[in-house]
């Protein structure tokens, strides 16, 4: 049994406006597909058929228009669930308390496209006892991202944006949390950007010693600005339609 999947893809997409001021972001087309069917790909692949879209704005009735119940996919059922503002990816993963139902999880970030599979690592964090797993990636631009610093091949911290990154290993938008993340999420204060972070989740498992980590094959982005969202096209465009999975 489990994990279950959860799908972020809630969020105003402010960064892509005007082209998010009359639908979602996570359904403008990456190449040949609404965005959301990447993500949704990526965990049906994984073997994760019991999936929740966290989704916001005023535009969420268009996930239900396009995906249903999920049949392309070869689901029969789907969850959704509504985030009202914007709040953080940390409290967009809170209203999936009641989904994970003490399961473990595998969050994915709605803008997100990868190019292989993560099925061994989703194989791997099942056989993991307890705590979290998160997949990193090794990017040019680390200071983009949240960054982690090793010691003896294990990660020693994670640091959101670094001036000075310790590595060039960017955590990339794939979580995987046991259910002990929902209590980590309550006792979260708001950032600077007055947002719960999910680089706090993160660094509350590194301190109780309970976070592992694996590296992403193929190529990662996101998707999420006006550059991003070229890359991620043209990446989709190179591997040819329907075969970004391998």
């Amino acid at each position: 049994m489990g994990p279950k999947g959860v799908i972020l893809a809630g969020g105003l997409g402010s960064r892509l406006s005007p082209l998010t001021k009359i639908t979602n972001k996570h359904l403008l087309p990456i190449y040949c597909k609404p965005m959301i069917y990447y993500p949704i790909q990526t965990l049906v692949d994984a073997g994760i058929t019991d999936i929740l879209i966290v989704t916001g704005g005023a535009h969420a009735g268009e996930f239900l228009r396009l995906l249903g119940n999920g049949a392309k996919f070869g689901l029969k059922h789907i969850n959704y669930t509504y985030q009202e503002g914007e709040g953080g990816i940390a409290e967009a993963l809170r209203l999936a308390r009641h989904f994970a139902d003490n399961d473990k999880i595998v969050v994915i970030l709605g803008d997100n496209i990868i190019q292989k599979s993560i099925k061994k690592q989703v194989d791997e964090f099942r056989t993991q006892e307890r705590g979290a797993r998160i997949l990193l990636k090794k990017v040019g631009d680390p200071h983009r991202f949240g960054v982690a610093g090793f010691k003896n091949g294990k990660i020693t911290s994670i640091v959101e944006k670094p001036k000075n990154p310790k590595s060039k290993y960017a955590v990339t938008g794939i979580y995987m949390y046991d259910s002990q993340v929902f209590d980590i999420i309550k006792t979260l204060k708001p950032s600077h950007r007055g947002e719960l972070e999910i680089t706090d989740v993160n660094n509350a498992y590194l301190k109780m010693g309970q976070m592992e980590h694996s590296i992403l094959d193929g190529w990662w982005t996101d998707a999420g600005t006006f550059d991003s969202l070229l890359r991620a096209n043209n990446l989709v465009a190179k591997a040819g339609c329907g075969k970004v999975r391998q």
